[in-house]
C-alpha cells in the first residue's frame, strides 16, 4: 500500500512521441560554429598525412608552417594582385629549416611546396575543401549539408601571371575570429588594441594590431570582388542599395580607423621614448616590441589610405562599366536562316530528294547521343529491372485554364492596311516622308505615326532575309540630309520608295542550294 507522499513524488508521464531538437541544436549558431571547425580541418589534415610522404617528415609541424603560410600570403596580397607563389616558397623556407635544421636545404623547398599545394588543394577537380554537417530544421529534422570553402586561391594578375590570394576563410582561421562581422571586428580589434597599448601589454597589443591588420585586408578582399563583379556583369551587382551602402559604412570606417590609428601611433612613440634610456633586458624586449607596434600600425594606415582611395574610385567604375557594357557591340554572328535556306528551297523539291537533305541537316544538329548503357554493370541492372506498370490511356491531363490577351494594339488592321497601301511606291516614284505624312494625316489622325514608324524601319531593310525568303519587293528608306519640315515629327525627311528583288538571282541560288 502506497502513502500519500509517494503518491506525490510519481514522475509526470512523458509522451511516447519524437519531439524536435530544442536549443543549442536547432540554433544558427551551431551551424555557424560548425563552419568555422570545417575551415581548419585542412590543416589538422596535413599533420595526419605527412606519413603518407616518401620519408621521414614527422619532425615537420605541417599546421604550423601551413597558419605562417596563410599569414604571409594575407599581408603580402595587394588590393589588384596577390602574393606570388615563389616568393611565399621562399618566405616560408626559415620557418621550415628551423624545424630541422640537419635536413638538406631540397627537402625544406619540397615542405614548403607541399603545404602550398595542400592549402590550394591542387588534387581537386575545383580546387576547393568541402565539409558535412547536420543541423535541425524548423520541423525538427535531421538535415545534412555540404559546405564548400577554399583557403587559398590562385587568380590571375592585370599584368599577367597567376598570384594567391586567401580567402574570408583562410583569414578566419589564422585571426582566431571565427564566421564574424568585418566591420564589428575590426573596431574591436582596435579598441582592444588602444586599451592594451594604454596599459603597456605590448606584447599582447602586437597580437591585437596583426588582428586589426588582417580584418583591413579582408574589407579590402570584400571590395575588390564586387568590383571584379561589376567588371564581369553590372547587372550582378545591386549598385542601388546594396554597394552604395556598403561604400558609405567603408567610408565612415575607414575616417574612424585614421582617428584610432593615428592616436594609438601617439601612443606607441611615448612608449618607446620613454623606454629608450634604460638598457636592461627588459627594457630593451620592451622598445622592441614598440618598434614593432609602429610599423604595424603604419602598414594598416597604408592599407587604409588604399583602401579610401579603391572607395572613391568604385561609383566612377560602375560608371564607366555601366558605359561599356551597354553600349558595346554586339558579337558578330551568322545564323542560320531555317526558312529561306532550308525550308523554301526544299518545298519545291520532290520527297526522294527533300529527304537527303533533312537527313543530312537533322544528323548535324541534333548531336551526340550517350548510349543508354556503356557499362556492363549498368547493362544488367537495365536487363533485370522489371518493367514499369503504366496505365493504358497514361495520366490525366489537366484542363487548361485559358484566358483570352485582350487586344491592346495602338493600331488596327485597317489602319495597317491605309499605311501599307500608302508605301505601295511600286509603281510610281521614290516620295519623301513629309509628303507621306501629310497624306496620312489627312486620311487619319493617328496614321501618320504608323507610317513614319514604317519608313524608319525601312531606313535599314533586311535585304539578306528578303532576298533569301523569296520576297520580290522591299521597302527602304534613304537620308538624303534634308531636314523634315512637320509639325509632329522631327529628323531627317527620308526618301522612301520600293525597290525590285531579283527573282532569278533567287531561283539560282535555290537551285544551287538543292
Amino acid at each position: 500500500m502506497t502513502s500519500p507522499a509517494s503518491t506525490d513524488l510519481a514522475p509526470p508521464q512523458l509522451s511516447a512521441g519524437p519531439r524536435p531538437a530544442q536549443g543549442p541544436a536547432a540554433d544558427e549558431g551551431l551551424a555557424r560554429r560548425l563552419r568555422a571547425l570545417a575551415c581548419t580541418a585542412p590543416l589538422h589534415d596535413l599533420d595526419a598525412r605527412k606519413a603518407n610522404l616518401a620519408g621521414e617528415y614527422t619532425v615537420y609541424a605541417m599546421a604550423e608552417v601551413a597558419l605562417a603560410a596563410i599569414d604571409l600570403i594575407t599581408l603580402n596580397m595587394d588590393f589588384d594582385t596577390g602574393a606570388d607563389h615563389d616568393q611565399m616558397v621562399a618566405r616560408l623556407l626559415p620557418r621550415v629549416a628551423a624545424q630541422a635544421p640537419d635536413r638538406p636545404a631540397a627537402e625544406h623547398e619540397r615542405v614548403a611546396r607541399w603545404v602550398l599545394e595542400n592549402l590550394i588543394n591542387v588534387g581537386s577537380v575545383d580546387r576547393g575543401f568541402r565539409a558535412v554537417y547536420g543541423t535541425f530544421g524548423t520541423d525538427g529534422v535531421y538535415v545534412r549539408r555540404d559546405y564548400d570553402f577554399k583557403l587559398v586561391e590562385e587568380v590571375p594578375g592585370y599584368g599577367g601571371g597567376v598570384y594567391l590570394r586567401t580567402t574570408d576563410e583562410a583569414v578566419n582561421v589564422l585571426v582566431g575570429a571565427l564566421d564574424t562581422d568585418v566591420t564589428s571586428a575590426q573596431i574591436a580589434a582596435e579598441v582592444k588594441l588602444e586599451v592594451l597599448i594604454n596599459r603597456g601589454r605590448l606584447a599582447d597589443a602586437q597580437l591585437a594590431a596583426e588582428q586589426a591588420r588582417y580584418r583591413t585586408v579582408q574589407y579590402a578582399e570584400t571590395l575588390r570582388r564586387t568590383l571584379e563583379a561589376t567588371r564581369r556583369n553590372v547587372r550582378a551587382v545591386d549598385w542601388l542599395q546594396t554597394v552604395p551602402d556598403m561604400i558609405a559604412e567603408a567610408l565612415d570606417h575607414v575616417a574612424d580607423r585614421y582617428r584610432h590609428e593615428n592616436a594609438i601611433l601617439t601612443n606607441i612613440r611615448r612608449a618607446r621614448d620613454e623606454a629608450e634610456a634604460a638598457t636592461d633586458a627588459k627594457t630593451a624586449e620592451h622598445k622592441r616590441r614598440a618598434a614593432e607596434l609602429v610599423d604595424i600600425v603604419k602598414d594598416c594606415i597604408r592599407r587604409h589610405t588604399q583602401l579610401q582611395s579603391r572607395l572613391l574610385e568604385a561609383g566612377p567604375l560602375f560608371r564607366a562599366e555601366q558605359d561599356r557594357q551597354a553600349f558595346a557591340a554586339p558579337a558578330a554572328y551568322t545564323g542560320l536562316d531555317l526558312y529561306g535556306q532550308l525550308v523554301a528551297p526544299l518545298l519545291t523539291l520532290p520527297v526522294e530528294q527533300a529527304t537527303r537533305a533533312t537527313d543530312a541537316f537533322f544528323a548535324h544538329g541534333t548531336g551526340l547521343r550517350t548510349p543508354a548503357s556503356v557499362r556492363l554493370g549498368d547493362l544488367v541492372d537495365l536487363l533485370l529491372t522489371p518493367p514499369v506498370e503504366r496505365e493504358h490511356l497514361g495520366a490525366e491531363m489537366p484542363e487548361p485554364d485559358l484566358i483570352a490577351t485582350p487586344d491592346d494594339s495602338r493600331f488596327s488592321e485597317e489602319q495597317l492596311g491605309q499605311a501599307l497601301r500608302l508605301l505601295d511606291l511600286e509603281h510610281d516614284a521614290p516620295r519623301r516622308l513629309s509628303g507621306l505624312l501629310a497624306e496620312a494625316r489627312a486620311t487619319d489622325p493617328d496614321l501618320p505615326y504608323l507610317v513614319a514608324l514604317l519608313a524608319v524601319h525601312a531606313a535599314s531593310p533586311p535585304v539578306g532575309t528578303a532576298y533569301r525568303q523569296g520576297e520580290e519587293r522591299l521597302l527602304f528608306a534613304v537620308d538624303d540630309g534634308t531636314p523634315l519640315d512637320d509639325p509632329e515629327f522631327g529628323g531627317a525627311d527620308l526618301i522612301v520608295g520600293t525597290a525590285l528583288l531579283d527573282a532569278a538571282g533567287m531561283a539560282a541560288d535555290r537551285t544551287e542550294a538543292t
